[in-house]
């Protein structure tokens, strides 16, 4: 069950918003994650409260107000090979919508035991 976390400027639309987790989550059900396991969440951050470098590593283009920090929580396993495909269909994903320049993308993957997921009522079934 990846949990996800999309931290973005306050002020973007409903519509970017949708469009940035669809795309994390089609690339997720593509790389094995069922349909129906979806758990989103969205912080949207003042300029204050959301610093970014707009160059760092070295980029192509800098970072603008469309900046996007894509948080997966995920069950360890995943190989380098799943990962390397999550973020390239991601990644073409955003390009066509909401047209966000993959400089604007930042993913970062979050690894836990599948002991630590309680999914509800306090069960766990992955133990």
């Amino acid at each position: 069950m990846p949990l996800v976390t999309l931290t973005v400027r306050r002020g973007k639309d409903a519509a970017f918003k949708s469009a940035v987790l669809n795309a994390v989550h089609n690339a997720l059900v593509a790389s094995g994650v069922p349909q129906a396991d979806r758990f989103h969440r969205v912080l949207e951050l003042s300029p204050d409260d959301f610093r970014f470098d707009a160059s760092y590593p070295d980029l192509a283009n800098p970072r603008t107000e469309d900046f996007v920090l894509i948080e997966v929580l995920l069950s360890t396993g995943r190989s380098v090979k799943v990962k390397r495909k999550i973020v390239a269909d991601l990644i073409d994903a955003l390009r066509q919508s909401p047209g966000l320049d993959p400089d604007n993308v930042m993913l970062v993957f979050k690894e836990t035991l599948w002991e630590n997921w309680s999914f509800a009522g306090g069960r766990f079934i992955h133990v």
